[in-house]
């Protein structure tokens, strides 16, 4: 296998982590990022479709479904009504920081069966490729806090 052949089977090893951790909390993956990203603060609704490299249209279903349980909110903005913010409901705000916690917690056992100086080497070459990437948004200097 190749660099690209790794790195696509990388992220099959991490989706099917981060699958499993969500499926006990009852969410879909897009479900759960969705709250963590939006489980400090309101986002706006175009930033977050940017953020996640998702449409408009695709991130206002998964809006639909997620607020049909009522773990999300849209409001408008106060400084241009034209702008859909999307904010976490006290119960979706503390099913995001639960999943949250433990994607934290539990993702990293992707990395169990390698040493330690693998690991740390491994935490920092991840480091590195999250705070270089287009992760984050015009409106927020943090990245959408998705596992």
């Amino acid at each position: 296998m190749d660099y690209g052949d790794k790195l696509f089977w990388l992220s099959v090893v991490i989706q099917r982590k981060y699958a499993e951790i969500c499926a006990e909390f009852d969410l879909t993956p897009s479900q759960a990022t969705l709250l963590c990203a939006v489980r400090n603060e309101p986002r706006q609704m175009a930033d977050l479709a940017a953020a996640l490299g998702m449409t408009k249209n695709a991130l206002s279903q998964l809006v639909d479904r997620t607020a049909r349980r009522e773990l999300v909110g849209r409001t408008s903005s106060e400084q241009d009504r034209r702008v859909v913010m999307l904010s976490a409901t006290p119960a979706g705000k503390t099913l995001g920081e639960a999943v949250y916690t433990e994607v934290a917690k539990r993702l990293p056992e992707i990395a169990r069966n390698i040493g330690a100086d693998d690991q740390r080497d491994f935490e920092r070459v991840a480091t590195a490729i999250v705070d270089t990437s287009d992760l984050t948004s015009p409106t927020s200097s943090q990245p959408p806090s998705t596992p």
